[in-house]
């Protein structure tokens, strides 16, 4: 089996690339032979004994890239390359090249190509736009309120109709925002859901931009990765015609965020969080969704974490080697 992944560079390609060369087999089922990994920048080869790891750099969108990308017919794309929601919003051209341009160009390269691989898209819960009812469900309607989000819908729409034209065999997950994210802050407008819990936890102060009410579903990096190599094997007329699905997560405020860490990791750990109102975040994330039903991803196997405190231990067993500073 061949696998292409774009974004391989990110957070979440990493780890993703990270669980295949783990686990050497996709869902234990075809045997990996061949990764071809793309970003902006080199990603980190794995080291796996009998496949060929091929390394790609450039713009996605830039003419002929996604091209030579699929020339290799690989059987499953997993689609990650994207500029994050704050830089989208900052950067106008740059979110509509990279986010819907690239994603353009990739889908098309592979029709023209003609074959039809299983292709894994990630998009968000920012389709989603105010005004909300308490818990959205499946059926409600995609009004994003930012640049990214329309990015993300547009793609959507893209994938649903490809594979209803039988150019590839696409499925869209939207993701949750992932929590904790490891390393340094990024762009993205959600940041700081990952900053109020990484920073203290490893012994350093955290801004928190937006009131504690904030109400806000997440799931962990491992859940991601779950929800995509899950993705990458279920049965597609399962899926049906609606090929884009709202993953499960876990709802709390950024209140109930810091109680889960004092719980965790003691008071003087939680003492690191400064509160300083930023009206630039606050105006993107008060129109963000808040709770979700997932029936159908839950339905079709799609599993995330039961409560936050589960989040935050994945995230000191993962990245801090189970132990808090």
């Amino acid at each position: 089996m061949r696998i292409l992944i774009t974004g391989a560079a990110g957070m979440v390609g990493r780890k993703l690339i990270a669980r295949l060369a783990k686990d050497g087999a996709l869902r234990g089922r075809k045997m990996i032979t061949a990764l071809d990994l793309h970003d902006i920048v080199p990603p980190q080869a794995p080291v796996l004994a009998g496949v060929d790891v091929s390394i790609h750099t450039g713009d996605l969108s830039a003419p002929g890239a996604a091209a030579t990308l699929v020339a290799s017919r690989p059987n499953v794309i997993f689609h990650l390359a994207g500029i994050v929601s704050g830089e989208a919003e900052a950067n106008f051209d740059l979110g509509y090249r990279v986010n819907l341009d690239g994603t353009r160009a990739l889908f098309d390269a592979v029709r023209l190509a003609g074959f039809a691989p299983r292709l894994v898209f990630t998009s968000s819960i920012a389709v989603f736009g105010a005004p909300f009812p308490e818990v959205i469900p499946d059926e409600f309607h995609p009004t994003p309120l930012t640049s990214y989000g329309t990015q993300k819908l547009i793609s959507e729409a893209l994938l649903a109709d490809y594979s209803r034209r039988g150019f590839f065999d696409g499925v869209g997950i939207r993701l949750p925002t992932i929590c904790v994210r490891p390393g340094k802050p990024n762009k993205a407008a959600s940041s700081f859901f990952s900053g109020i819990i990484r920073e203290p936890l490893s012994g350093q102060e955290a801004i928190l931009p937006v009131p504690r009410s904030v109400l806000h579903t997440h799931a962990s990096p491992r859940s991601a990765v779950n929800f995509l190599i899950h993705a990458a094997g279920i049965d597609g007329d399962a899926v049906g015609p609606r090929r884009n699905l709202t993953m499960p997560g876990v709802a709390v405020t950024v209140g109930e965020q810091i109680e889960a860490l004092e719980r965790i990791a003691g008071t003087e750990v939680v003492k690191r969080i400064r509160e300083q109102p930023d009206e630039t975040i606050w105006a993107i994330v008060k129109g963000w969704p808040t709770r979700f039903e997932a029936r159908r991803a839950r339905e079709l196997g799609f599993v995330a974490e039961k409560n936050f405190d589960e989040i935050i231990r994945a995230h000191v067993e993962d990245e801090l080697g189970g132990k808090i500073s």
